[in-house]
């Protein structure tokens, strides 16, 4: 789209799995350095370095579906959040769908989670299972197979959309869904772009960029997680794995249980000078609004 506009001045050549070199925590200081133009990555990636976007990540705060979660991450970001990458232009912020338990056993009850080994994306995610009683490790995605291979982990949290990627779903028979809205966790994102880079464009090509920026690239990036979780979901049902509904009493205990984690956070975002409380309500106002 951006080649088409632009009839070809501009040219993105995407680089998946790391193949110019460094680790997922990398990412965005190579887009600041220069060492490459744009990079995708979760700002999770380095805790507590961008800390307000955490506020969709905590548990039961954002919603099922993506399309929801990006209007209001990236609506926050502009309010809220800009000025904690001042070091790089930003295209977008956005936040994937509800991501699920997947496992080696069933996960129905609280109970179950005791002692899991659960790969987590995003360090709320982790404290998340932490109360639930799990034993959270964090990693990348693509750690995902080796670390079951080896029996590092016992199971991960990611939504259905990776799941083929990783070809979890021929690793683990089980997986546990969180019903309705709020769910358990989500992970955010951003695109992130060298700031010389872009400010070094002519400016016809700056409004190319600008055109498929913001608002607009957050609803684009919704697509794939929303359109492909259901089509994952039936074809791990196909093949014979369990699909299991958390009860909506297991999942109001489980809200209760997690609560602790937002309280935590606020606390820790009022020794940083932040007012979390208020950047929680406006998130889950953001939620609300999206939603209806």
């Amino acid at each position: 789209k951006i080649a088409a506009e632009s009839n070809n001045r501009i040219r993105i050549q995407i680089f998946p799995s790391m193949q110019l070199g460094g680790a997922p925590p990398q990412l965005y200081d190579q887009a600041r350095d220069g060492v490459v133009d744009i990079v995708w990555t979760l700002p999770g990636n380095t805790p507590g370095r961008f800390p307000r976007i955490e506020a969709f990540e905590l548990p039961f705060v954002s919603h099922a579906k993506a399309a929801v979660n990006v209007q209001a991450v990236q609506t926050l970001f502009e309010r809220r959040m800009r000025e904690e990458y001042a070091d790089s232009h930003i295209i977008c912020a956005w936040g994937h769908d509800g991501g699920l338990v997947h496992a080696r056993r069933e996960v129905r009850r609280q109970e179950d989670m005791a002692g899991l080994k659960l790969r987590f994306p995003t360090r709320q995610a982790g404290e998340a299972l932490r109360a639930l009683g799990a034993a959270p490790i964090g990693m990348p995605v693509p750690q995902i197979p080796e670390a079951l291979s080896q029996g590092v982990i016992d199971g991960a949290v990611v939504p259905w959309e990776v799941v083929p990627s990783i070809r979890l779903h021929e690793a683990l028979r089980f997986h546990t869904e969180i019903p309705g809205s709020p769910t358990l966790y989500i992970a955010t994102f951003v695109l992130a772009m060298n700031k010389a880079k872009y400010e070094g464009l002519p400016a016809d090509l700056k409004a190319v960029l600008d055109a498929n920026s913001g608002m607009a690239a957050a609803r684009m990036a919704a697509r794939p997680w929303d359109e492909q979780g259901p089509v994952v979901e039936e074809m791990v049902r196909r093949r014979g794995n369990q699909v299991i509904e958390l009860s909506a009493e297991e999942t109001a205990r489980w809200r209760v249980t997690t609560a602790p984690v937002i309280t935590n956070w606020i606390a820790a975002m009022r020794e940083r000078n932040i007012d979390g409380g208020a950047l929680l309500e406006e998130a889950r106002a953001l939620v609300a609004q999206f939603a209806a």
